[in-house]
């Protein structure tokens, strides 16, 4: 059972809440996610999004583990957190890897994604999204952890409500796919170095990741020149 410390949950989400209008709704929606994991002792956390009500994509992750979480679930179109979605309710699985509901998940996961817990981030009463996270050994969730959870999934709610009350449609919608876009600017570079050097998807992101954070350079900066100079290799 996780211990949550109700002051903490309080001073949190109100430092969410009233962070500086200026600040981008991505930069917000990533700090909200990276608290999550932080607080309350989850091994890593991610937002999954519905671009225009269609199928999920991912938006953020806290580590490469919790990015093959929802890699897998995406590119399978089934897993716990695509389910809290689709039923719009939250969906929580003990050991993903023993879990008959799921059973190809396990073969597209990091050996280290175990318990996982998914609930929806509803926008104006229907679910736009999904908020989770996972532990590297198996957990049974109890209702603290998915009464939390739910607290924060109504936090980044508020957040992107607040921004289409003060900015247009069409600019929120620009940040989002922004957003969108550049993640698979980095998931075709992460391909491309697999293929030219023969890695992992986990040793690709973290070798990008490392010569970003080496230059001071965003990821998805570093992928594009990545992609770039592939794209000027002779054939």
């Amino acid at each position: 059972m996780s211990y949550i410390d109700p002051e903490a949950l309080v001073a949190s989400l109100r430092r969410i809440q009233t962070e500086a209008p200026v600040t981008g709704i991505v930069q917000r929606l990533e700090r909200a996610v990276a608290v999550v994991d932080t607080l309350f002792g989850y091994s890593g956390a991610g937002l999954m999004f519905a671009e225009d009500g269609k199928e999920l994509r991912y938006l953020v992750a806290t580590d490469e583990r919790g990015r093959s979480l929802e890699g897998a679930q995406l590119h399978l179109g089934r897993g716990p957190c695509v389910s809290a979605y689709e039923q719009d309710t939250a969906v929580t699985c003990s050991d993903v890897r023993a879990d008959p509901r799921w059973p190809e998940l396990a073969a597209r996961l990091h050996p280290e994604v175990r318990a996982v817990a998914g609930v929806p981030v509803r926008l104006g009463g229907r679910p736009v999204g999904t908020l989770n996270v996972y532990r590297s050994t198996p957990y049974e969730w109890d209702d603290i952890d998915v009464q939390a959870l739910y607290a924060y999934a109504d936090v980044i709610g508020q957040i992107i409500a607040a921004a289409v009350a003060a900015e247009e449609k069409s600019v929120l919608a620009d940040q989002l796919q922004y957003a969108l876009d550049y993640r698979v600017i980095i998931e075709r570079a992460i391909g491309y170095l697999m293929g030219k050097h023969d890695l992992t998807a986990a040793q690709a992101f973290t070798g990008l990741r490392k010569r970003a954070r080496d230059s001071r350079r965003k990821v998805a900066d570093l992928a594009a020149e990545v992609l770039g100079e592939g794209a000027g290799e002779p054939r």
